[in-house]
């Protein structure tokens, strides 16, 4: 019995074996890559560990036990000695409360603008929507160091180099990211939808509103917390905006109890501050991790 050419070809070219599940060629490239992770997230764990301990301890065990635990505070029976004493002189009472409200109304501020312009951008077909997406992306890329001088000139003027200028200032510069990323969820949404809405007769205000605002939740608690984050720990411009000590935010009531506690070397005290900064938004990235990993891989891959 003779076979054609065409079945003698496919019997001569044996099939490749299928890779077992979950098995995965040596690539060295890959093991780098993991051994840099692996070595930046250890240093950024002995950090958290140092910052953690060192605010417990003495002036003289920072220096000669940076890395041991505060046996002698908890000896004395006043571990939280540092904390009370960052909290009482740092003026944190007030600035926790002005930290949270401005922080706050920025971050939902910047998702309502930022999200009906995504939407607009990606899902009603208007006419130059491309180019537009485009010149929001390039606002990431200035930096807000290089116009702080004119925009401090100009809300000195009109009277708003305080925290309601910082207000308008947190939401404008934080709009152009929140677009950019909103972009990608709204991409990512099945068009049969809108197509539905459509033919029960929802105008594209009523869609958005109850349709596609709803299927974003990812995307917005993703933006909420990234901007939370952000404007948290943001520090120059609150520097250059607030004046009133009273109303300081944390980060800026922390640079200013840098001074006086570097010159009393209370630097127990200091650190305890920089972990009252820090903690509540580590905190916070901890338990939305998931989300935000999720919700960023996906905006990403559509």
């Amino acid at each position: 019995m003779t076979l054609s050419s065409s079945e003698a070809r496919v019997r001569k070219v044996p099939r490749k074996p299928r890779p077992a599940p979950g098995s995965r060629r040596f690539s060295p490239l890959r093991l780098v890559g993991s051994a840099i992770v692996w070595v930046f997230t250890a240093g950024n764990v002995l950090v958290l560990y140092w910052l953690l301990t060192a605010a417990f301890k003495t002036p003289v065990e920072i220096f000669t036990k940076p890395f041991a635990l505060p046996y002698q505070w908890f000896h004395l029976g006043k571990p939280f000695r540092n904390f009370v004493y960052a909290w009482n002189n740092a003026g944190f009472g007030d600035a926790v409360l002005t930290t949270v409200v401005l922080v706050g109304l920025a971050t939902v501020a910047t998702v309502a603008v930022s999200a009906p312009c995504a939407y607009a951008l990606t899902r009603l077909g208007v006419r130059g929507s491309g180019p537009m997406t485009n010149a929001v992306a390039i606002g990431m890329g200035v930096p807000f160091q290089t116009v702080i001088i004119p925009l401090f000139v100009v809300l000195s003027r009109i009277h708003l180099d305080n925290e309601y200028g910082l207000f308008v200032l947190y939401v404008a510069l934080s709009i152009p990211f929140t677009v950019f990323l909103l972009t990608g969820f709204f991409r990512s949404l099945p068009d049969e939808l809108e197509e539905a809405a459509a033919l029960d007769g929802a105008s594209p205000m009523r869609t958005f509103f109850s349709v596609m605002l709803p299927l974003a939740r990812g995307g917005l608690i993703t933006a909420l917390t990234l901007n939370a984050i952000g404007l948290w720990n943001e520090t120059l411009l609150a520097i250059v905006f607030l004046k009133d000590q009273a109303h300081f935010t944390l980060s800026r009531a922390l640079f200013t109890f840098y001074g006086a506690a570097s010159y009393q070397s209370e630097y127990g005290g200091l650190i305890a501050g920089v972990a009252i900064v820090v903690l509540p938004m580590l905190v916070l990235y901890l338990v939305l991790a998931r989300r935000i990993i999720s919700g960023l891989t996906l905006g990403a891959g559509k």
